[in-house]
C-alpha cells in the first residue's frame, strides 16, 4: 500500500487509561504514521472512564484527558494534535467535535480496535469500517451464542456486522478442527496479529538487565460476567491457567533453576496469599501499569517474560499472540509464553519459546537463562521481523483492501 491514506483508529485508552492499554491501542497510530499515513485517534465508547487512582469509573473526563495528552506529548509529538476524546457522545476533547468531523468526512479507513467505538457520526461513505477483534473465542462465542448475560448482545451484533471488514487475532482461525475450535460464523475473517513500534522501546532495549531481574508478567485475575459456553464447554481468563502452572517456582527451584518469577496481578479477586504461598513474587498491578512510562520501566526491570494465556485462548487453539508480550520482544527481553496455536505464526525456539506443558515451560526457562545475549538478541529480531509496522500493518493494509473489493 504505496498511497498515503488518512485512518482513523478507534480505541479504548480514555475508557481504561493504564500504561499497558495505552501502548495496545496507540501502537495502531504510531506504526501506521511510521509508514507514512496521515493518522488520527478517536474515542467515542458511550461508556464513563475508568479513573485508576478512584479505582471506579468517574464521570470526570479530567484524568483520562490528561493522560491521552500526555501520551503524544511524551511519545509521539508530532501527533499531538491527532486525537479526540469523546465523553458520552457529547463533550468533545482533544481535536474539536468539528474538526474531527472534517477529518472524519475525508477518511479513507477506520479501524476499530477491539470494536470499542460506535462510527463517527460524519465518516465518509466511501470509508472502509474495519472492525478487529482482539479478543478472540469471546467475541465468536458471543457472536455465535447471544449468551443472556451479555449487556446489549443485540445491538453489539449489529455493530460488527455493520463493519466492511473483519479483521482478527485469532491466526489460526481457518485451520480445520480440532486443530481450532473457534465459530467462523458468517464473516469472512482476515487474520492479524499486534504490532509494536521499536523506536518507542529502543531506550528499555539499551538499559542493562540486572543478574537478579525476575521474569514477569502482567495478568488480570478476572471472570467473565457469565458462563461463556460453546458446544457444553464453559471457557475462562487465566486463573485456570494459572492453576495449572502454579507449582512453576517450585518445581523450578528443584530442577536447580536460579530464576526469580514474579507475576504483576490485577483483580479483586486475586487469591494473593495462595499466589505468594507457591512461592511468585507478587506485584501490584495498577502501580506497575499506572502510566505508560511505569510500565516501561517494568518491563524494563524484568530479564524478560513468562506468562500464561486466557483459557478460552488456548483451548480453542486462536493463534493469538500477546501484545504485551510483544512490548516485552522489542524491548530485548526474551518470553517464554503459553502455545495458542501462535507457533505457527510467529516462530517459536530463539527469543520467544511457547509451551504447553509445566516441563515444556520448565525447559524453556532454562534455556533462556543458558545464552541470556543470543535470546534477548533474537527477542528484537523476532519484534523486528514479525511484529513491527512494515511485519503487521503492510500486509494488514493490503488484506482490507483486498476484502473490501471482493466484499463489495
Amino acid at each position: 500500500m504505496s498511497s498515503k491514506l488518512r485512518i482513523i483508529v478507534g480505541g479504548m485508552v480514555g475508557q481504561f487509561p493504564l500504561g499497558g492499554v495505552a501502548w495496545d491501542y496507540f501502537h495502531y497510530v504510531l506504526g501506521l504514521a511510521e509508514l507514512g499515513h496521515e493518522v488520527y485517534y478517536h474515542e467515542d465508547t458511550w461508556v464513563w472512564p475508568y479513573d485508576p487512582v478512584k479505582g471506579y469509573p468517574s464521570d470526570d473526563a479530567s484524568y483520562t484527558v490528561k493522560f491521552i495528552d500526555d501520551f503524544f506529548k511524551n511519545h509521539a509529538p508530532h501527533l499531538r494534535e491527532n486525537w479526540h476524546y469523546c465523553l458520552l457522545h457529547d463533550k468533545h476533547y482533544g481535536m474539536t467535535g468539528e474538526k474531527f468531523d472534517e477529518i472524519a468526512r475525508s477518511a479513507d479507513l477506520f479501524i476499530n480496535v477491539s470494536g470499542a467505538c460506535f462510527f463517527p457520526d460524519n465518516l465518509n461513505p466511501k470509508c472502509i469500517k474495519v472492525w478487529m477483534d482482539t479478543d478472540p473465542g469471546y467475541n465468536q462465542i458471543r457472536l455465535a451464542e447471544r449468551p443472556a448475560w451479555a449487556e446489549n448482545i443485540d445491538r453489539w451484533i449489529a455493530q460488527v456486522r455493520a463493519h466492511d471488514v473483519h479483521l482478527t487475532y485469532a491466526e489460526n482461525i481457518f485451520a480445520p478442527p480440532p486443530d481450532c475450535l473457534l465459530p467462523r460464523l458468517d464473516l469472512k475473517w482476515v487474520p492479524t496479529r499486534c504490532v509494536v513500534t521499536l523506536p518507542n522501546w529502543a531506550d528499555v532495549k539499551a538499559r542493562p538487565i540486572a543478574a537478579t531481574a525476575p521474569y514477569t508478567t502482567v495478568m488480570s485475575w478476572d471472570y467473565f460476567p457469565g458462563k461463556l459456553e460453546l458446544n457444553g464447554i464453559e471457557y475462562h481468563g487465566k486463573p485456570p491457567e494459572y492453576e495449572r502452572f502454579r507449582t512453576l517456582p517450585a518445581r523450578a527451584k528443584a530442577a536447580g533453576l536460579d530464576i526469580n518469577l514474579s507475576l504483576a496481578v490485577g483483580g479483586h479477586k486475586t487469591p494473593t496469599d495462595q499466589i505468594r504461598a507457591d512461592g511468585w513474587g507478587l506485584i501490584d498491578a495498577r502501580t506497575a501499569t499506572l502510566t505508560p512510562e511505569s510500565y516501561k520501566d517494568f518491563i524494563a526491570c524484568s530479564g524478560g517474560e513468562w506468562s500464561v494465556a486466557k483459557n478460552v485462548f488456548v483451548h480453542l487453539r486462536t493463534g493469538w499472540f500477546s501484545c504485551r508480550t510483544a512490548c516485552y520482544l522489542a524491548a530485548g527481553r526474551p518470553a517464554v509464553v503459553q502455545e495458542t496455536g501462535w507457533s505457527r505464526y510467529v516462530p517459536s525456539g530463539h527469543g520467544v519459546i511457547a509451551f504447553s506443558t509445566i516441563e515444556e515451560a520448565l525447559n524453556g526457562l532454562q534455556k533462556v537463562t543458558e545464552n541470556p545475549l543470543h535470546h534477548r538478541e533474537a527477542a528484537y529480531a523476532i519484534a523486528r521481523d514479525h511484529l513491527s509496522p512494515r511485519a503487521v500493518l503492510v500486509p494488514m493494509l493490503e488484506n482490507i483492501f483486498s476484502a473490501a473489493r471482493h466484499s463489495s
